[in-house]
Order: structure tokens, then sequence, then C-alpha cells
């Protein structure tokens, strides 16, 4: 019984925690730009240049592209994975498009900024693109024939033409500019622009009865839950409740809960910005330039909203509420079980395991990605949990690589669209991939010198380039 209520504090504790700290200037803006990107782009201008007919250099990179502005996790990227391939796609830029979506998009990078540091983002942004390319241009070759009689009749809905409306751009460039606003920590949005005072004498007894109910331990990477923490909590449960009223039927129209759920949003993210500080007596307000930074970018979205026609917004906020009903639910569950499983680790399992960057640590942090699959945004904090447990940076981000990509029902469904021996090949590229990712970036941590990292990208690129000369070996050897 000790053990059930060990297991369920520290669920709770790290979910409250998780929702009063990281979850507000990040996520929500990252809801509203999925549902922007789902509702405002036409498909057309997004798959245009993923035919098979279109050169390599420009085929993948715009893959590459097209995931990292469409998907959100690999629920998402699946079907419009295989939408894509059955519609004329070459196999290559279909799986580029596969494998970065879920871990290069938006989204998911500025998630790994905001909560394991801006090394971790640039490094999966970096490896995701460049093995993401190299594993279509592998997949491409190793099934260059099935690629040839994969029906072409469709190739014409790639050149179909499609343009995204001012208003829609400039809403999708403001929700942009509104999570960067709110997540990078530079000067002047980390400066403090003006300070006051007002006299509240309970914000201090909160506090300390918070720390009682949420007890945490910092050496374990462990949060408390602060008093604007709290405010926060308390405002995304209105946010919930207002919301379904408010979004369940947008298509429809608006109405007043409408207004108020986006009216609840709008003030957690500038409360969510600012610094409430509970002090003897009173509670200080503390307003940095990222208030202003929010406020700004908040109206400009608003300003751009008001263009779009009714049913272009109302379909905006439809796919934004869906992919908050579709994820947030998961995303609470594995928070809580990620504060559960954190109170029977043990630092010295992590240390042993993958304390080390080696070739086998870093198989296992990509088999536990395999096989113990977490949603994009639950696996970060998972990274988190490891990253403070001693798992050495090398293998975490083999692990970061590997866990969006790979699950069980992720391949079942793959396999469904190109067939199990593609399949095979595809999991066995990105795990071999996610290796070689993991012993690359732990070697920098490790302090190897630029010189030698800078051999084994080169040799990277060059494989990549060979393959590429291949492809187009084999394409004039069948076209002759």
């Amino acid at each position: 019984m000790d053990l059930v209520l060990k297991l369920f504090n520290g669920g709770a504790g790290s979910l409250a925690s998780y929702l009063a700290a990281h979850v507000l200037l990040c996520l929500l803006p990252a809801f509203f730009i999925a549902g922007a990107m789902t509702a405002l782009i036409p498909k057309a201008s997004i798959t245009h240049w993923l035919g098979r007919h279109a050169p390599v250099y420009v085929s993948y990179p715009a893959a590459a592209l097209a995931g990292s502005l469409i998907a959100v996790c690999s629920c998402t990227i699946v079907p419009l994975f295989a939408g894509v391939y059955r519609k004329g796609a070459g196999i290559g830029p279909a799986i580029t498009f596969l494998f970065f979506a879920p871990a290069g998009n938006i989204m998911a990078l500025a998630y790994t900024g905001n909560i394991l540091g801006a090394e971790f983002a640039i490094a999966r942004l970096i490896l995701c693109l460049i093995f993401g390319i190299g594993i279509g241009l592998l997949m491409a070759t190793l099934f260059w024939k099935d690629d040839l009689t994969h029906d072409a009749q469709a190739d014409a809905l790639f050149a179909e033409k499609a343009s995204v409306s001012g208003p829609a751009l400039g809403v999708l460039l403001s929700l942009v500019a509104l999570l960067i606003a709110g997540t990078l920590k530079l000067w002047p949005l980390t400066a403090d622009l003006i300070s006051f005072k007002v006299p509240l004498f309970w914000p201090q007894a909160w506090q300390e009865t918070l720390f009682d109910w949420v007890p945490y331990d910092a050496s374990k990477g462990e949060e408390g839950v602060s008093f604007q923490g709290s405010v926060l909590i308390a405002l995304l449960l209105m946010i919930a409740a207002t919301a379904k009223r408010g979004l369940d039927n947008i298509t429809e129209g608006a109405n007043n809960w409408t207004w108020v759920a986006l009216g609840l949003t709008a003030s957690t993210l500038l409360i969510a910005s600012m610094r409430l500080t509970p002090e003897p007596g009173t509670l200080a307000f503390t307003f940095t330039g990222r208030v202003f930074g929010v406020a700004l970018t908040m109206l400009s979205v608003g300003y751009f909203a008001r263009k779009l026609p009714a049913e272009d917004w109302q379909g905006w906020l439809w796919e934004a509420w869906r992919f908050v009903k579709q994820i947030f639910v998961v995303l609470v569950v594995g928070v809580f079980i990620v504060g559960m499983v954190r109170q029977v680790i043990q630092p010295e399992w992590i240390e042993s395991l993958a304390g080390s960057n080696t070739v086998i640590a870093n198989a296992i942090a990509v088999g536990f990605g395999v096989f113990m699959y977490f949603p994009t945004l639950v696996e970060v904090p998972v990274a988190r949990m490891f990253l403070d447990l001693g798992m050495h940076p090398g293998p975490l981000l083999a692990y970061l690589m590997a866990d969006p990509e790979l699950s069980l029902q992720s391949m079942l469904m793959v396999a469904a669209v190109i067939g199990r021996k593609k399949t095979a090949a595809y999991v066995g590229l990105v795990a071999s991939f996610s290796i070689v990712a993991g012993l690359l970036f732990g070697a920098w941590v490790d302090g190897t010198g630029w010189l030698t990292l800078g051999a084994g990208m080169a040799a990277s690129l060059a494989i990549t380039a060979a393959i590429y000369q291949l492809i187009r070996y084999q394409r004039k050897q069948t076209a002759s």
C-alpha cells in the first residue's frame, strides 16, 4: 500500500509540476500552429515537389520541410504518409517525410529546446534532416524496382498549383512569432522591465501549502508547484471546460463560450510570460520583455485572423481543438506515468546501462525508444528524467531519434501501406542511423575535436552523395 501511495504521489506531483512549469508558452501556441497548418495550407502546396519525377535535390529537402510543417506526432504522420505515397510520391521522399516529421516538426524541436536545452534541439534538427534524407535515399536505392511499378497516374496531383492566402500566411507567421517570443531565452525577452507589489497575505501561505502537497527532490530533476503554477493550472482547467462548449461545434459557428475560451487562452499566455512571486504580506508582479512580445504577437494573430473567411478560421480552431483532444489526454497520462516510474528507477540502473557513449549503450537507448513508445511531447520529459538519472547525452539523443519514429502501432500501419519487407528495412535503418547519431553527439559532448567530428559527418555526406549517384545511374540504366 505504501508503494502504491508513493507511486500515485509521484505521478500527481510530476503532472502538477509539468503543467505548471513547461506546458503553456510552448504547447498552447504549438497546438494553434498545428491547426493552422492543417486547415489553412492547401495540401497541394505542400506535396507539390514530392513526385517521383522531381529532382532528388528538390524532392528530399521538400519532403523534410513538408514534414516539419505538417506533423505533430507519429499518430498523425502515418495516415498522411499513406496518402502522400498512394497518390504518387516516390518511396524515398515519402520515407523522408515519414522519418523527419515526428522528430523535426516545430513543436517537437521547440519543446526539446525548452526542456533539454538548445544543443539537443539543434543536434536533433541537423541529424534528423541529414539522416532522414539518407534513409529515404537508401530506401529508394533498395526498392527502386518496386518504386518504378508504383502507380504514377496520380502524379498530376503534385503538379497542381495551390497558394496560401495572405491572411492565412499572416496567422501562421504570427503564431510562429508567438511561439518564439514565449520560449526563446534571450535578452530582451528575459529582461525585467516593470515590477510592482500588491498587498496580499494569502499567496505565501498558499505557496507553503503547495510545497507540502507536492514535495519534490531537485537532485532528481523534480520540480515543485509554484503559486504562479497553481494559477496557470486553474486557468487550464477553465480553458478545458469552456473550450468543450465553445469549440466542439465551432464549424457550425462561434458562440459565447468560444470567445471565453479564446480570452482565457490569451490571458493564460500573458500570465505565463510574467513572474508572480509571493513575498511576506505581498505578491510581486514582474513584467519582462516576454510579456510585451507575447502580447504583440497575439495582437498580430488576431489582426490576421479577422481577415480570414469564416470557414477558414472556424476550420483552424476546430483542427487546433482536435489536436488538443487527440494528444493532450495521452500527454497527461504519459507525464503521470513518468512521475511514477521516477519513484522506482534507481540512478545506478541508468548509469550502468547508458551512462557512457558506447555502441551498446546507444543500442539500448534505441531499443527503449522502439519498444517503450511515448508520443511526441511525452518522450521529452521522459528524456529529461533519464538525463537527470545519469544517462549519457549521446544515448539520450539516440533515444530521441528512435522514439518518435518507431512503435508497434506505427510499424503495423506503415507495413499496411508499403509492405513488411520495406517496413523491416525502414526499422533497421532508423535504428542504425539513430545509434550513429547518438555516437556523434555523445562524442561532441565528451570533447571530441571538431576535426574528428567533421570527418565523421563528411563520411556520412559522402555516403549520401554516393547513393544519389547510384540512384541516377540506376534510373539511366532503366531508361535505356
